[in-house]
């Protein structure tokens, strides 16, 4: 029984670490206008469910003309929307500023029962979020 048990929570716990492969990794977009401005997102979802998010702007003419914002914390998924969470405790400080509580995202991929050519970039979808320039952002997997 002891064994049967054992089997199971072993197969329990490899099915859990492979969804959670599914979505961890680098997330990126960059935005620019001919050397006038650039805007960049930066994502990574670890595989311990931690984050790190950094956002860079360079405008031409903007006061000030660079910012670097970042955000940190937890990260949890179910049924393909990631929900983001921050211990204002922990994760915000005099660097990370960013509160990505009331955050989610939908992560988006090409069915695999689509066998067609379209070619569909996987995505995370931002669909909720407290900072209001993070809304129905797309940010693609590197």
């Amino acid at each position: 029984m002891k064994l049967i048990l054992t089997v199971f929570l072993f197969i329990f716990n490899l099915t859990l670490s492979a969804q959670s492969n599914q979505f961890a990794g680098d997330y990126t977009r960059s935005l620019s206008a001919e050397g006038k401005h650039i805007i960049e997102y930066k994502l990574t979802l670890n595989q311990d469910g931690t984050f790190e998010f950094h956002y860079y702007t360079k405008l031409q003419g903007g006061s000030p003309p660079e910012v670097n914002k970042y955000g940190k914390g937890k990260w949890s998924v179910k049924d393909n929307m990631i929900t983001f969470s921050a211990n204002k405790k922990e994760d915000i400080d005099d660097k990370y500023t960013l509160d990505f509580n009331k955050s989610t995202a939908r992560f988006v991929t090409k069915n695999p029962r689509d066998k067609s050519d379209k070619v569909v970039k996987t995505k995370l979808q931002f669909l909720e979020s407290e900072i209001f320039w993070m809304k129905r952002i797309d940010i693609f997997k590197v």
